[in-house]
């Protein structure tokens, strides 16, 4: 599995969370479109992109459960959420629900929107370790109030790696009246989406994480009845369109400008790679691994898990607490001396080592950091127990 894909061999790789990796196949479909545009640049962008571009729809509709004609490809999650927060025409004292477990990149997002709307963002606790959903949901519901007019909610956690219960949590915000966010960028290709069954008012995910696509690739979600009401984040040719379609949405959002839009065309070959190499069955043995290693590197570095250690809360990835002062010379020894690649990251005061595991990772990967960090506990005071 693993010379499917370009990763270097020196390294071992446990940060496919982060950015992911794309497998070659997909990437040489990548270039081959490049190439094709360069080839005739007019004829590419005005006369088969859109065809290509209709073609990747469909095929990541299915994908996804839901209509070609309620999304729109977009570079990454924080371009769709800055989108869609443009939009929403908050007022002073009006409340966004999330919890302290959000993307930092999504918490400065809504803090330079907050500012200037004087509304406020809530960053719920969530107590840790988790016992159970039902402690989770008691918790998140908390921090509602009679202001509060946004659900903001992350599928998954970056920084924690915990699945989040967003079905029940998007069930009971309609029933609220509220507006639901879901920020899923570590969703599709990780763990089954099925959109129409969600009900989310907005929804985010990126194809070049876990669904191996080329770098810049995601997608926003948006519910027909507010489709008309997202405002485009740059205003280009399909504003006032000469030529609209039967989709203002998609008017608006689907071309802004002279743009490289190689890595949405190769959707169809994603998924056609991800079929014929049974990535479910890839996918499963990968959480296997996740679940069978999380207690053992817990008892390693002296820590609990955050969490039940199950499917209901991990995926391909889990991070485990680790106590030191010095995340960043922790993580720059695992790589300069150990060339391991893996994220150390600090969320409220914790700070957690977070392993990644896909297909082109094996038990060996995991040994080799288990070794690394027994050393590193032995010779530094890097880490305390």
């Amino acid at each position: 599995m693993k010379s499917l894909f370009q990763i270097d061999d020196s390294i071992t790789f446990l940060n496919h969370g982060s950015f992911g990796s794309c497998p070659k196949p997909i990437f040489d479909e990548y270039i081959g479109f490049q190439k094709e545009l360069e080839t005739e640049p007019v004829s590419f962008i005005q006369m088969k992109q859109p065809h290509y571009l209709k073609t990747a729809k469909k095929a990541l509709a299915e994908f996804i459960h839901c209509s070609e004609k309620d999304f729109f490809f977009i570079p990454n999650p924080t371009v769709a959420i800055n989108t869609v927060m443009r939009s929403l025409n908050l007022e002073f004292g009006d409340e966004i629900l999330a919890t302290d477990h959000e993307y930092g990149a999504m918490d400065r997002t809504w803090n330079f929107y907050c500012k200037k709307s004087g509304a406020k963002y809530i960053r719920q606790p969530i107590t840790l370790p988790v016992k159970s959903k039902e402690q989770l949901l008691e918790e998140f519901w908390k921090g509602y109030t009679e202001n509060t007019k946004v659900v903001f909610l992350n599928h998954f956690s970056s920084a924690t790696a915990l699945i989040f219960p967003v079905k029940e949590i998007c069930d009971k915000a309609r029933e609220l009246g509220l507006i639901t966010i879901i920020d899923g960028a570590h969703v599709p290709g990780h763990v089954d989406l099925n959109l129409s069954e969600l009900n989310p008012d907005y929804y985010t995910g990126t194809l070049h994480k876990w669904m191996l696509a080329p770098k810049g690739s995601s997608f926003l979600y948006v519910r027909r009845e507010l489709q008309n009401s997202l405002d485009p984040l740059v205003v280009s040719w399909g504003y006032e369109s000469l030529a609209p379609s039967d989709s203002q949405f998609l008017d608006y959002h689907e071309y802004q400008g002279t743009n490289d839009v190689a890595q949405y065309l190769c959707t169809p070959m994603v998924i056609a790679f991800l079929e014929e190499n049974n990535w479910k069955e890839v996918s499963k043995k990968s959480k296997q691994i996740v679940l069978e290693n999380y207690k053992r590197f817990c008892d390693l570095l002296g820590t609990q898990p955050i969490c039940p250690i199950t499917e209901e809360f991990l995926g391909q990835m889990a991070s485990v607490p680790v106590k030191t002062d010095k995340p960043a010379e922790l993580k720059a020894i695992l790589y300069d001396k150990y060339k391991i690649q893996i994220p150390v990251m600090p969320l409220n005061e914790n700070i957690y080592v977070r392993y990644s595991i896909n297909g082109y990772n094996s038990q060996e990967d995991l040994d080799k950091l288990y070794q690394a960090l027994e050393e590193i506990i032995a010779k530094t005071d890097l880490i305390k127990k």
